[in-house]
């Protein structure tokens, strides 16, 4: 195989650097990066490695050279690594790399580190980015091992829960063992009864026939207690149950096939059936590692987020030392550095300016500058240079672990479609019992000799797993492709209620617009200068945790706020330098006309500030917008901002139907309105005031970057607040509705048409099995269709100020009219 020539660096693929540097490799010079790709490439090359580059598919990570000495503490061995059993002296780790491209980057890393002293044993899995390493600790360390990969570009994390991890990787193997025992078994089985049914003048020797016999018995027995053991365990456990369920029919069945072929082998009797029960067992385990392969996919975005933070960290004391400490070991407040190419341990406030890689917690692909104040998130990558923050949130208590607790809640319970495919399931593996009884009778009055078959043809054609699995894996593949494409589902049934939505209602601050608000116009009154009242009323809006607090982010010399307490949909009041003051809405500020402004005023009522805030438009809006009324939905605009921000914004994105100066109530009410006129209402919002609408809305999207309390409120979280993603969110939905429908509607026509066929007798044994697979088999290839999304792309390079917006057409038929009366509210 001809070594790929890669465009950039030989090694990693990065661009080149004006002066690369140069290696000669198998008598051609080739190019590096830098020298640590170049010193892995020499390494490889010296190793007698170098068939990695002409075997590898993809590039490997670029170079890294760096010190990992923190592996070596023995608190983090003793919580992540095991002794052996019976070698003492013996560990084992497993860790995971997001580096591994292709088989050849597993191939060069087993051999890379079984070349190293120490070493007893490396297993390595391409697909799932798994390492389990056995190594002598007194011999070499474990960071010499790892620096090993880094510096050949592969840089590893720890495996989230060990224990966890070996219990999947047991059953996994477990699976994989039996389904190679009973496709050998399948094979061989099927090959000797071929002989037997070739016989059709019965002219073969009873003796030959009798030896096939027992071979085939021999070959199918470990099929049916080995590689059948699930299913005759499940049965086992629905008897003391008292269930009827799937593994009953197919324990039965294959037991049935079995004990019948084993009694007429002994016996010397016509027929054997021991290829449809090896059959059998063979397709349902095939059916089943392929829905297991389904569910894992689904959990992918879990794991990624479960390790992406290390498990060390690097804390400062308050001399300026610096000492290495596991996670566990944190507190909030503590300072922490973190050096560029590291994720962050925890979540805290920035001391200093710094680039970071959020794909990983917030599904943003490009680097993100974060400023001194600003909150970062555990799993964040620092890029560019080191950086220093003060933790706030540690262990479970971080942004990210909150949400890979809610995803996996939500993934333990099954939504209501799928209890209801499992009772009718049940329910459909009764009345084929009874069928088969009856079956057996009239088969037995018909013609003896063939009672048996056809009763098992029947037990073996009609076996629900397409309709027990038709749900499941149509919902995994489904949760794989949402969380893929950004989006996190905290409830499990959010797709099956978002696929029958109908009309959108959106916040606008936060939601359409950025959230980032301007300072346009200040005024003062009284004995207050301008940049006086602007100090105060910037001490009450940080105080306060509300978006607004960014219009007066840039001032400087901010008083202290107490007693701040916030009213929604009005404003905020509290004490600063002693005094009392209300900012908000004029009627609350100051009894004045509300005007849309927002008004700075005392405990006596009189008008101390006025201000002129705007936001900006996002820079998906529009694309989201049109994305939404494509899929026929209607649009509707409910905000507590003032009705000439709120009419701007309409305008500018093309929504007809909107409301301004909402209450969180009024905007509960609104919805209500839409639901009683036989809407599916979908609420999208971002904000503390969202919250009750969010909860009362059939479906609610909260985004990622709105308050925590919007989140809890919520059913699905966008990473990012990539406004594009709720209508592909939609769209999927929708799609996943279809493809449940259809498999659900092939499985019940496949078992309502092949029962017949079989109860007559035209359909044998093994053709039984055959076609119940195939139906399975079916029925989860469909599901998996839904794991292919469409990326998030936004068509706009900036944000864009509102009035400079074009104005997309209105589709009058999607929009509902709405009374304009402005409300009173604040958003």
């Amino acid at each position: 195989m001809a070594e790929p020539r890669m465009a950039g660096c030989h090694h990693c693929g990065e661009p080149l650097p004006a002066r690369p540097e140069r290696l000669t490799l198998d008598g051609e010079p080739r190019d590096f990066c830098c020298a640590g790709c170049a010193a892995a490439a020499r390494f490889i090359r010296d190793a007698g490695l170098a068939d990695y580059y002409r075997l590898r598919s993809q590039p490997a990570g670029r170079s890294r050279a760096e010190s990992l000495a923190l592996w070596d503490r023995e608190d983090i061995l003793a919580e992540h690594c095991r002794t052996v059993d019976g070698s003492p002296g013996l560990r084992e780790i497993t860790v995971v790399s997001d580096d591994m491209r292709c088989a050849a980057c597993a191939w060069l890393i087993d051999r890379a580190l079984q070349r190293e002293p120490g070493v007893e044993q490396v297993g390595v899995n391409a697909v799932t980015g798994r390492i389990r390493l056995r190594w002598h600790p007194e011999e070499i360390a474990l960071s010499r091992l790892l620096e090993r990969l880094a510096e050949l570009g592969y840089r590893v994390h720890l495996a989230p829960d060990p224990a966890r991890e070996d219990a999947r990787r047991r059953e996994q193997r477990s699976l994989m063992i039996r389904l190679g025992v009973a496709a050998l078994g399948a094979m061989q089985a099927m090959m000797l009864a071929e002989a037997l049914y070739l016989d059709f003048d019965r002219a073969m020797d009873p003796a030959t026939r009798d030896f096939f016999r027992w071979i085939t018995l021999l070959v199918s027995t470990p099929v049916v207690f080995y590689s059948g053991w699930p299913f005759i365990a499940g049965m086992l456990r629905e008897l003391r149950a008292r269930h009827a369920g799937m593994d009953s029919l197919i324990a039965s069945s294959v037991l049935l096939a079995w004990a019948a072929s084993a009694i007429e082998t002994v016996r010397g009797g016509p027929d054997v059936w021991f290829d449809a029960a090896v059959m059998f067992v063979f397709f349902l385990l095939a059916a089943r590692a392929l829905e297991r392969f389904a569910r894992q996919r689904s959990q992918a975005v879990v794991e990624r987020l479960a390790r992406a933070q290390p498990g060390s960290a690097t804390r400062l004391d308050a001399d300026g030392g610096v000492e290495c400490v596991p996670l566990a070991g944190l507190n909030p407040n503590d300072v922490l550095q973190v050096s560029a190419g590291e994720a962050l341990p925890a979540d805290g406030v920035l001391l200093e300016p710094g680039d970071f890689d959020e794909a990983l917690v917030s599904g943003e692909s490009r680097p993100v500058a974060r400023a001194a104040g600003e909150e970062v998130l555990a799993g964040s990558q620092c890029l560019g240079r080191p950086v220093r923050l003060r933790v706030t949130r540690v262990g479970s208590d971080t942004r990210l672990s909150r949400l890979v607790q809610t995803i996996e809640r939500a993934q333990e319970h099954r939504p209501p479609l799928a209890r209801w495919a499992e009772r009718l399931a049940h329910h459909f593996v009764l009345v084929l019992f009874v069928a088969a009884a009856l079956t057996a009778l009239v088969w037995w009055w018909l013609d003896p000799s063939r009672a048996f078959a056809v009763t098992l043809a029947v037990l073996v054609v009609s076996c629900p797993c397409a309709l027990s699995l038709a749900v499941p894996a149509g919902i995994a593949a489904a949760q794989s492709g949402l969380s893929r494409s950004g989006v996190l589902s905290l409830t499990p049934d959010a797709l099956e209620r978002l696929a029958s939505v109908d009309c959108v209602v959106l916040d606008k601050t936060g939601t359409l617009t950025a959230g980032a608000p301007t300072l346009l116009r200040c005024e003062a009154f009284g004995e207050l200068t301008r940049d006086q009242v602007r100090r105060l009323a910037a001490a009450l809006e940080r105080a306060s945790g509300h978006p607004l607090a960014r219009a007066f982010e840039h001032v400087g010399l901010v008083p202290e706020a107490s007693d701040v307490a916030v009213h929604a949909g009005l404003g905020v009041s509290g004490r600063v330098q002693g005094q009392s003051l209300r900012l908000g809405r004029a009627d609350f500020a100051c009894s004045g006309e509300d005007d849309g402004a927002l008004w700075l005023g005392d405990d006596e009522g009189r008008a101390l500030g006025r201000f002129e805030v705007r936001d900006a438009l996002r820079e998906d809006a529009l694309e989201a917008i049109g994305q939404l009324r494509r899929l026929g939905v209607a649009l509707h605009i409910a905000s507590g901002d003032g009705e000439q921000a709120v009419r701007e914004v309409a305008e500018a994105v093309g929504v007809e139907a909107w409301t301004a100066r909402q209450f969180p109530e009024d905007k509960l009410a609104r919805v209500r309105a839409l639901q009683a006129k036989g809407y599916r209402v979908a609420m999208i919002g971002d904000g503390i005031n969202d919250a009750p609408v969010l909860a009362g809305a059939d479906i609610s999207f909260a985004l990622s970057d709105g308050s925590s309390i919007a989140h809890r409120a919520a059913d699905l979280v966008v990473l990012q607040g990539a406004l594009t993603r709720i209508p592909q969110t939609l769209a999927l939905a929708r799609r996943a509705r279809r493809v449940l429908r259809q498999n659900l509607a092939w499985a019940l026509a496949y078992n309502v048409v092949a029962l017949p066929f079989a109860m007559a007798g035209w359909v044998a044994p093994w053709l039984a099995a055959l076609g119940m697979t195939a139906s399975s088999l079916g029925v989860t290839l469909n599901a998996l269709r839904l794991q292919r999304v469409t990326s998030h792309r936004s068509t706009h390079s900036g944000t864009r100020p509102v009035a400079d917006a074009p104005r997309a057409p209105v589709d009058a038929d999607t929009a509902v009219a709405l009374d304009r009366t402005p409300l009173a509210g604040r958003v």
